[in-house]
């Protein structure tokens, strides 16, 4: 069976893009833009991974959100993506299993995703 993997971003171009070369990598994929609550979307996908915007709009934080996660979540991996490297040396960000800066090339993101999944015993 083929891991599931949630994308959390509220760029719609971003989710299609994401969500177009991971399922030609063998994953499954879900979608959330960060609007309906993250909790919500994760027990109704049961994902093996998030992928989770940094930015996800004007009011909610993808670092304050993985922070949220972690409690309820404290073992699903979560790969912070985003336009920004300076956030990878936010306190918060230390929750992450990953952190890539978003690229045309994905080749970054699927490694990560590939080296965690493994480690967990859940590749595609």
């Amino acid at each position: 069976m083929a891991s599931k993997i949630l994308v959390v971003d509220d760029e719609r171009h971003i989710r299609m893009l994401y969500q177009e070369e991971l399922l030609s990598e063998g994953y499954e994929v879900a979608q959330s833009d960060g609007q309906e609550p993250v909790v919500d979307v994760i027990r109704r996908e049961a994902p093996d991974l998030i992928i989770l915007d940094i930015k996800i709009g004007p009011d909610i934080s993808g670092l304050d959100l993985l922070q949220t996660l972690r409690g309820p979540y404290p073992d699903l991996p979560v790969i912070l993506s985003t336009a920004y490297d300076s956030f990878q040396y936010d306190l918060k960000s230390i929750a992450a299993d990953g952190y890539v800066v978003k690229s045309v090339d994905l080749a970054e993101l699927k490694d990560k995703i590939s080296s965690i999944l493994k480690k967990r015993g859940s590749a595609a």
